[in-house]
């Protein structure tokens, strides 16, 4: 089958000018497609819109191939046929394809445009709206004028023509400038929505920026992340274009780049504040030793790549009144030595094969081998841990009992505080003996933390001389508490020094890491001593913790900044509310002395 087709163009003098080029195929395909047979560089035609198909019979089907339907003959459809012998006419955008049989046989399709101005004065345009409002361009103007009156002159009116209204952080007392909810570019975040009606609780003054002073009318407690005179001299310079529009906005009233809506931009739609990316900590700390020549920090740029290591928080000496920071060496001999004031082995702890191992299998509290849970657990927040207590997570197996009441029950040394524990020896040593229970016949149930049983079940004689010497070297005490000497050369206890939290410069959610194992970070179990720092070093952290830019799979995690990091300190990072639980008033001068030559002579 042949089609012909002819196109129809003309010149700008009017001029017809006719092209014809013949086809020998069943199907021609119509569209704006360069590839289609029938090309139409309309926008208002598809990329493939029609097909047009020879039947067996002799007629011409047309299916449209979009969603866009067609004209045929006047009626717009999805799909029809068109008899050659009497002809018919396909409507596309301002295109007219009329088809129709040639003498030969042949089918010819005519192309031509329809004129702009063909059907403007059809008769129906009398009766559309149109025809009686005034035009676009007096609409226009119109429109506008009312825009400017209503919303810009009518809110300007009445804010200078108002009363003064005192300004309501708590957004309680409703906005008194007449719509000026209509000059709003946008919804308030999350955290400022009861304010959306009190436009004048953050904007005191007309037609300037927020300053910071109304900021922290409300935020009192936010902190800046050092002292301002500081804080601008690390920053890095600005560039002249930027140097130019801050000289313009500070003209204008905004405060300077370390303003508060420099970084803290509302109206961006009800969401959540998002932090700061890596360049905004980058651009200052990458080399911030440059500009602040008498900076304790060392620089930062990408965790995975440009970071310092870590300095956890940490008693250095017995007894001392406050924790020291030093970094984690990666060298042998060169990690920090925790003088915590406790003798804790965590690798006989946590032997699977060790004597704990059998004892903890034997105590119906645990029934297997010691994990880390059973004496870390986590706090409320879900970030740190609570104070480990003797009384719940030690004494299944480091027993208190010193002896038998008269009513047949146990009697306990006192934990936590020397002069109870001074007293309760006392009491054993001038008082009558209470006669000793019998001795265990066969393996089995031991105790528990409720009901706790006697730790020693040699002869009572040797029992009794580990209790009454409690404090001193080979006491029930000294299991785990270092002894000394008082300052009047009585028996003592090293104090127990532990910090509320190691990492007090960073942000650190254990519960977002429970799917690993403990020992994956922390080296307990082949830890022999508890002045060992148990604390990952900065390379343990890099195995997951990669920059920002990383690329995140199922073991790497992109980790910027802002991840472990907050920008106001130290209202934004941990601080500790109030002292220690493990806290104790440093011991004497005499006392650490002691101590010191002690330890040095075992």
């Amino acid at each position: 089958m042949a089609f012909l087709i002819r196109t129809i163009d003309f010149t700008a003098a009017g001029r017809e000018i006719i092209r014809d080029r013949v086809v020998e195929q069943m199907s021609l395909t119509v569209g704006r497609a360069a590839e289609c047979d029938i090309h139409l560089p309309d926008l208002a035609v598809e990329q493939r819109h029609v097909a047009i198909t020879t039947q067996p019979d002799g007629m011409l089907a047309v299916t449209a191939l979009g969603t866009l339907g067609f004209a045929l003959d006047g009626r717009v459809v999805s799909e029809g046929t068109i008899d050659p012998r009497t002809g018919g006419e396909i409507a596309l955008g301002a295109a007219r394809l009329a088809l129709a049989r040639e003498a030969d046989g042949t089918i010819a399709i005519t192309i031509r445009q329809v004129a702009a101005a063909e059907g403007s004065h059809d008769a129906l345009r009398g009766f559309a709206l149109a025809s009686v409002l005034p035009s676009k361009r007096a609409m226009s103007w119109i429109l506008a004028s009312a825009i400017v009156l209503l919303l810009l002159l009518v809110p300007v009116a009445s804010h200078l023509l108002r009363a003064p209204a005192k300004p309501d952080p708590t957004g309680k007392t409703p906005g008194t400038v007449v719509m000026d909810a209509a000059w709003s570019p946008g919804a308030l975040s999350r955290k400022h929505r009861s304010l959306e009606n009190n436009c004048e609780s953050c904007h005191v003054a007309a037609f300037e920026s927020v300053a910071d002073e109304t900021c922290l009318s409300c935020h009192k407690d936010t902190a800046d992340h050092a002292p301002m005179p500081r804080l601008a001299k690390g920053s890095p310079a600005l560039s002249p274009g930027d140097a130019v529009q801050w000289k313009i906005g500070e003209a204008l009233g905004k405060e300077g780049p370390l303003g508060c809506v420099s970084c803290h931009s509302e109206h961006e739609g009800p969401v959540r504040q998002q932090a700061g990316g890596e360049a905004f900590c980058s651009d200052c700390h990458k080399d911030l030793d440059t500009r602040l020549t008498n900076t304790a920090l060392a620089d930062a740029h990408d965790f995975g790549k440009a970071h310092p290591q870590f300095r956890p928080a940490y008693y250095a000496s017995f007894g001392a009144a406050k924790p020291v920071r030093a970094a984690l060496g990666a060298a042998a001999g060169t990690r920090p030595t925790e003088r915590s004031g406790l003798k804790f082995p965590h690798d006989v702890h946590m032997n699977a094969r060790g004597g704990a191992a059998r004892m903890a299998v034997s105590l119906s509290q645990y029934g297997k081998p010691l994990e880390c849970k059973d004496c870390h657990n986590l706090s409320p927040d879900r970030i740190g841990f609570t104070e480990v207590k003797m009384e719940d997570a030690c004494e299944g197996c480091h027993s208190l009992v010193s002896g038998r009441t008269a009513v047949g029950g146990f009697s306990k040394l006192r934990h936590g505080d020397v002069k109870d524990l001074a007293q309760d020896l006392a009491r054993i040593s001038s008082g009558p003996r209470a006669r000793v229970g019998p001795a265990r016949q066969r393996p089995g149930q031991l105790g528990s933390a409720a009901t706790p049983y006697r730790a020693d079940f040699g002869r009572p004689v040797r029992a009794y001389i580990g209790i009454s010497h409690a404090l001193s070297a080979g006491g029930v005490c000294t299991e785990c508490h270092l002894p000394t000497t008082g300052p009047t050369g009585q028996a003592d206890l090293m104090p127990v020094n532990l910090p509320d939290r190691f990492l007090t410069s960073g942000f650190f959610n254990h519960e977002a890491h429970k799917q690993q194992k403990c020992t994956d970070c922390h080296a307990a179990n082949a830890s022999k001593a508890a002045s060992d720092l148990l604390i990952p070093d900065l390379k343990n952290c890099r195995t997951c913790h990669l920059g920002a830019a990383a690329v995140k799979t199922k073991k790497i995690v992109p980790s910027d900044c802002a991840m472990c990091h907050a920008y106001h300190v130290p209202s934004g990072q941990w601080s500790p509310k109030g002292p220690s639980p493990h806290y104790r008033p440093p011991p004497s001068k005499a006392k650490v002395a002691a101590a010191t030559a002690r330890k040095a002579g075992t």
